[in-house]
């Protein structure tokens, strides 16, 4: 594989477009000006350690519950409210990674997403909060501001879940037919290619990856979904000269696409690295790269 990717005109012209919704360095940007960004996930005094550890760039709000670490005192909606009450302070949240099946968990993360569906909040769904999607679609059917990232045993879990039988190997209108069915919910069918789609647009992406595949390779997607979609927002409050007038869901259908690419070419540049020695961890390393090679900078950022 060589140092730089193999980028087809199609796929050029579209990262071109996400580069116009990525706000540029721009020195009388201050703290607090750019929207933030929230990740859903248990709550363990380890986990927690480890996370810290792992990033001290992360805050980390140690609110979430499991069953067996409820106290007797504690109520469902009272531990969800801890989470809602946040909401105001962010502009994206991602829910799924780490979060686990639990009931209390599963619930409590149910109640989060209704109330971000109040405020028009976009949010990625991703690992185990799909698997809300698949049990509970009434929560995501028909809100145009949330990202399903299934893969392919998610992909025909949530087809069930609408009636739809399982797509055949191969079949690209499938991502388009599910969209549909959850009332246009975009959702990025992750695959050999990725195919993105909001039921009535459909992206291809279609960069190469790396030929290995371990578990958590999808966290590096939500991140970058999360991280695009809180581009996006600051592109549509308008808080520097912006190219073109995209709408809501054209960004957000660039956000997805871009996200995708992203994480595609950190694969890539991880397994060329490391070959079959490759874990989840070492695309992280990649994502300043991948991004300088498909994306970059603008001009007046690196004035």
């Amino acid at each position: 594989m060589s140092d730089k990717p193999m980028i087809s005109k199609a796929t050029k012209d579209v990262l071109s477009n996400v580069r116009k919704i990525v706000p540029p360095l721009l020195e009388k940007f201050h703290k607090g000006i750019s929207p933030n960004c929230s990740l859903g996930t248990m709550k363990m005094l380890t986990i927690l350690q480890v996370i810290k550890t792992y990033s001290p760039n992360l805050m980390v709000h140690p609110l979430m519950r499991q069953s067996h670490r409820v106290a007797e005192s504690e109520t469902p909606d009272q531990i969800a409210s801890t989470v809602i009450d946040m909401l105001a302070r962010l502009h994206v949240i991602v829910i799924g990674p780490g979060l686990g099946r639990d009931s209390l968990m599963q619930d409590t993360c149910a109640s989060v997403i209704e109330a971000a569906k109040k405020q028009n909040m976009p949010f990625v769904l991703d690992a185990d909060g799909l698997y809300l999607a698949q049990t509970r679609p009434e929560l995501v059917k028909g809100y145009r501001e949330c990202i399903l990232t299934p893969n392919v045993v998610e992909f025909g879990r949530l087809a069930k879940s609408v009636g739809m039988e399982a797509p055949k190997a191969g079949d690209e209108t499938a991502c388009a037919k599910l969209s549909k069915a959850l009332g246009g919910v975009l959702i990025i069918q992750k695959g050999a290619k990725d195919i993105i789609s909001n039921g009535e647009k459909t992206l291809i992406s279609d960069l190469e990856g790396g030929r290995k595949r371990s578990g958590g390779q999808g966290d590096t997607l939500t991140g970058s979904l999360a991280t695009l979609l809180a581009y996006r927002k600051a592109y549509l409050d308008g808080i520097w000269e912006t190219e073109g007038e995209f709408s809501a869901e054209e960004c957000l259908l660039l956000c997805a696409f871009g996200g995708s690419s992203i994480t595609r070419e950190c694969s890539r540049l991880a397994f060329k690295k490391n070959g079959r020695s490759l874990q989840a961890s070492d695309l992280t390393e990649m994502v300043p790269i991948a991004f300088e090679n498909l994306i970059g900078e603008k001009e007046e950022s690196k004035l």
